[in-house]
């Protein structure tokens, strides 16, 4: 039978965290969707985090779930805990902080934390703990991709758009930001039904440029997708595209207003197309993670 205080010590640590009520009938706690968080909260050292642990001896600790009532008793932990990890050689430290519990920040760095990233409500900083090893951290993500698209229908025309809001006006394959977990070639394929509603099939990766300048203080890769049109029919998107039309390729390629990058991708794919040489993707999971993966390979297709 579980006793009255660590009843109400659970009650309340279950309250503390969001959880609005828990049944234990006959002084025995039933099943619920919310004992193994409990438990697991209930577990945790009264003076030190828990955290979760990596593959690097790093470890991770999420202010979701190991919350503090106030910063004295985040302060104490985490002093308490610095020396813990430290003492069990853990290399780096990771706190990631919600919103709600922001004062936490100000705390981590004074006790040497640095922001690594941080994504919608959540702020990520992180502690290098080795004195006599070189910090080997990793920055966060600092390239940005995008993919733009080659769409030649069987009039020998390719489809061109205008952007809105620009520096000059002119005229452009279209493509846009890929959108994260999305394949470079799903991206393509979607920036161009978006903005000219053309349904399409792809083909191949024809090339790619890295401008080491980009927006956000990050590199920016570029691809450019060979694209076979499915429909015909235009009809622009409102909100951002000026313009978009089906061009003669040559006229696209002498246009005053086409960009070098864009002429040199075409004239690329137009003295490529009849090699039969394509970058084709398949559908792969990693050997290690298994995690899903596309992989784009240099092919030779027959008859092209």
């Amino acid at each position: 039978m579980i006793k009255k205080p660590i009843y109400r010590s659970l009650k309340r640590r279950a309250c503390s965290m969001g959880f609005t009520r828990l049944v234990f009938p006959n002084g025995f706690l039933r099943k619920s969707p919310f004992l193994k968080t409990v438990s697991r909260f209930y577990a945790m050292s009264e003076d030190g985090f828990i955290g979760k642990l990596d593959g690097h001896r790093g470890v991770t600790v999420s202010s979701k779930t190991e919350c503090c009532q106030n910063l004295e008793q985040f302060a104490k932990k985490l002093e308490v805990s610095l020396k813990k990890w430290t003492n069990e050689k853990l290399r780096s430290v990771w706190f990631e902080v919600h919103l709600s519990q922001a004062d936490w920040i100000s705390v981590l760095a004074k006790n040497g934390f640095t922001v690594h990233h941080g994504k919608g409500d959540l702020v990520n900083l992180v502690k290098w703990l080795p004195k006599d090893e070189k910090n080997v951290i990793p920055p966060f993500a600092h390239n940005t991709v995008g993919a733009g698209a080659i769409v030649i229908n069987d009039k020998d025309e390719i489809l061109t758009v205008q952007e809105k809001y620009a520096d000059y006006t002119h005229w452009k394959l279209p493509g846009g930001y890929v959108e994260p977990l999305e394949d470079i070639g799903d991206a393509a394929q979607r920036e161009v039904l978006e903005e000219t509603t053309i349904q399409t099939e792809f083909i191949s990766v024809i090339a790619f440029r890295h401008s080491l300048q980009g927006n956000f203080g990050c590199s920016d890769i570029y691809f450019i997708v060979w694209l076979k049109p499915l429909t015909h029919e235009i009809s622009k998107e409102e909100s951002e595209v000026k313009d978009c039309k089906w061009m003669n390729v040559q006229e696209f390629i002498n246009h005053p207003n086409v960009h070098e990058n864009n002429r040199l991708f075409v004239r690329t794919f137009l003295n490529h197309q009849k090699s039969g040489l394509r970058m084709t993707r398949q559908r792969m999971f990693h050997p290690i993670s298994k995690k899903p993966q596309r992989v784009y390979l240099l092919t030779k297709v027959e008859d092209s």
